[in-house]
Formats: C-alpha cells, structure tokens, sequence
C-alpha cells in the first residue's frame, strides 16, 4: 500500500480548503475597512454592498444545480437589502465580472459554498464588535440567524466531509474556493 495515497484519500477537506484559501483570506480581512477599529455605518454599507456584487450572481449561479451543496443564500440577500435600505443606501449594481462555470463539478460548488458559509463566521466577529457602535442600526447581516452561525456551520461541515471525501474532489474543492475568494478579492479592488 501506498503511504502518500493513503494520507491524500485521508485527507480533511477543512483542512485542505483553509490551507488553500489561508493567504487570500488574510488578505481580504487585512484590506476591509469594515474590520478596523474605526469602522462606521458607511464602512458596514459598503461592505453590504460588496458582499451583495459577490454573493447575488453565486447564489443565482449555484440554484442551478440539483446535486453538491444545497444551501438557501435567499434570506442573507434580503438581510443585506433591509440592511442597506435601513441606512438609506441605494444599491447600484456592479459591473458583471466573469462567469461561473457551467461545467463545475460538485466538489468544486463546494469549495465556493465553504467561502460563503464561512463568511457567516465572521460576521458574527464583527456583530459583536459594531453592535453597539452602530446602534440602532440593526446589523441583520451580521447578525445572521437568531441560533447564531454555528448550528448552520456544524451542517455545512458535516455535509461537505460526506461528499468531498476523495483527493481529486479535494481539490477540486479547493480550486473553488479559491475562485470565490479572488472573486470577491477583485470586486473590492473596483471599489
């Protein structure tokens, strides 16, 4: 038996995809206005709308597919809307950047499904932070769920494990979270 296919068909996909994504995440979180210690409404607006550029064409994207991740990103659009109305902000779309892959395998949706659901991670983070300092704005984004992020991460996790399980899906995974990363990564750098 081969020792390195033994590790790589062992291999933890969480694992993979935040070593995969490690560089460009610390980039995206060094670069937001929205997580220095100044951050005001205006920073909070900003980054609804650039988490909407990102997030509606994936969303749209990923509702066509009946088989790899199946998770509703409907009410985090309308939180963001509400959020940006609340604050008097007017969405003006971005510019349309490149296409998703119509050919995209399942492993690689879940690799994209891991960025979106791991940014509700941090959103929390940043609940805790602003709430007060942005008060009475109501933060639904961030805020998320009543239950928190956690209950709905723990059955990401869960379900991603059971169907990225091989090293090639791993992979694939990894590439796809990748792409979601530089797609946001580039969407900030045109604001």
């Amino acid at each position: 038996m081969n020792r390195s296919t033994d590790v790589a068909s062992e291999a933890d996909p969480l694992a993979a995809l935040r070593a995969a994504t490690a560089s460009r995440h610390a980039a995206l979180d060094a670069d937001l206005p929205i997580g220095a210690p100044d951050a005001s409404l205006h920073d909070y607006t900003a980054h609804l709308a650039l988490l909407r550029a990102w997030l509606a064409p994936l969303d749209a994207w990923l509702a066509g597919y009946a088989d790899g991740p199946q998770f509703d990103h409907a009410a985090r659009l309308a939180q963001i809307d509400a959020d940006l109305a609340d604050a008097g902000y007017t969405f003006a779309a971005m510019p349309a950047g490149p296409t998703w892959p119509a050919s995209a395998s399942a492993a690689y949706r879940w690799g994209v499904h891991y960025v979106i659901e791991g940014s509700q991670l941090g959103g929390a983070v940043l609940y805790g932070r602003l709430r007060d300092r942005l008060a009475p704005h109501p933060l639904r984004y961030l805020r998320g769920d009543a239950g928190g992020p956690g209950p709905r991460w723990r059955a990401f996790m869960q379900a991603l494990r059971a169907g990225v399980r091989t090293p090639a899906e791993i992979a694939d995974a990894c590439a796809g979270a990748c792409a979601a990363f530089d797609r946001i990564l580039e969407l900030h750098q045109r604001v």
